[in-house]
């Protein structure tokens, strides 16, 4: 206890806090803005809550971890975990059920945990939030110390944080936190300037596919429009929520709906800068679009979150999800997109495998040691399954 003691200075104060709401956002947003992240600025953290997206009633109680220097009387946030208590492992994507079953049958109370991620977002890059020029091993180590003793005191089963950033990463294992490898279908631009320098990368039969695929939307009469920034308006969210509902109706608990239509329309108003809308409109009129894909974007990075559509066409989910994103994406620099969950239909479209870690502490002796016997084995799984799918895309030089 002393060596934690020592390492928090005197100028420096721990506090936990239910609502990002609690925080100035001029001050979270100094740590979060640099980040090639956006998911952790205060503005999609406060939507989400504010919403009643994520909240004590949906399972997720924000709980986030503030660290302040007093400086002559000014306050500054020097560093920020954002942290929710979870009631279950729904709208996570890191499917830790079997661990939650395995603590049902020692007779073992799993929940509540605690819960290191962007609600809802499984996207790479979590981590703690720090002003630039902290030493990042130490905060992280006197940061993770407060978690213990917080899932200690409340005997909380586990503490995981999903999707880290791994320039990260080797601080909180340094720590003691275990890896667990993970996948996501990642798209990375290859010095691409046309959509066909893209198509050149397939085998001559996919290449052939995707032309078809992109010909039958024409076909069924739809013209795709791009809408960003201003042109983001409040009604296209209502209309993207609309979608999103739906398509989660449509596929049960897979895509359970999370976020209420308070949260789409909240966008229009202090979010929309990052907002990319990929629209599909009848060629015979009208101002509605009959399909639509919901993007995000920061820096050099895209992130495909949801999607859907009035009617069934053939082939527009491959459009509206990939290749109008794609084609986007090649004409605006974009090095790195991030389609979102799923990958049946990624990996023959130019997305790899491409490994992500979550990291992991159980509090309970038994959870513990048997997470820490066979996590290696399960990596290696993992990492053989990775490298099956990636021999089997229909790239050329990949």
């Amino acid at each position: 206890m002393a060596e934690f003691a020592a390492a928090l200075a005197p100028e420096l104060t721990i506090q936990w806090v239910n609502a990002i709401a609690s925080v100035p956002q001029n001050q979270w947003d100094a740590l979060a803005l640099p980040l090639e992240t956006p998911f952790f600025e205060w503005e999609w953290l406060h939507q989400i809550e504010a919403s009643g997206s994520a909240t004590p009633q949906t399972g997720w109680l924000p709980h986030h971890l503030l660290v302040w220097r007093d400086r002559q009387g000014q306050r500054e946030l020097v560093a920020a975990a954002p942290l929710y208590v979870k009631g279950h492992s729904q709208g996570e994507f890191v499917f830790d059920h079997q661990w939650a079953d395995l603590a049902a049958r020692l007779g073992i109370r799993y929940y509540p945990k605690l819960l290191g991620m962007a609600p809802f977002t499984p996207a790479v890059g979590y981590r703690f939030l720090m002003v630039e020029g902290v030493d990042v091993a130490m905060m992280t180590k006197v940061m993770l110390h407060e978690i213990d003793r917080l899932c200690q005191r409340h005997r909380f089963s586990s503490c995981h944080f999903l999707y880290v950033d791994p320039q990260w990463q080797p601080a909180a294992e340094a720590y003691g936190y275990r890896a667990w490898l993970h996948h996501s279908y990642i798209w990375q631009n290859r010095n691409y300037q046309t959509f066909d320098d893209y198509l050149a990368d397939f085998n001559a039969n996919q290449r052939r596919n995707i032309k078809r695929e992109r010909k039958a939307v024409a076909q069924a009469g739809l013209t795709f429009r791009v809408h960003q920034g201003d042109e983001v308006s409040r009604s296209l969210l209502q209309r993207m929520h609309d979608f999103y509902a739906d398509t989660c109706d449509k596929f049960g608990w897979w895509g359970s709906k999370y976020l209420t239509r308070q949260f789409f329309e909240a966008l229009s108003d202090r979010y929309r800068h990052r907002v990319v809308l990929f629209a599909a409109y009848p060629n015979s009129g009208g101002q509605r679009p009959i399909a639509m894909s919901f993007c995000i974007t920061k820096g050099t990075n895209l992130y495909g979150r949801y999607w859907g559509c009035a009617r069934e066409i053939d082939c527009l989910h491959f459009s509206a999800c990939y290749y109008e994103p794609i084609e986007w994406a090649i004409a605006h620099g974009i090095q790195r997109f991030d389609p979102g969950a799923g990958g049946r239909h990624k990996k023959r479209r130019g997305f790899p495998a491409t490994p992500n870690y979550s990291l992991h502490r159980f509090y309970e002796p038994r959870l513990a040691e048997i997470f820490d016997h066979y996590i290696d084995q399960i990596n290696d799984e993992e990492q053989r399954l990775i490298d099956t799918i990636n021999a089997d895309l229909p790239m050329k030089s990949l």
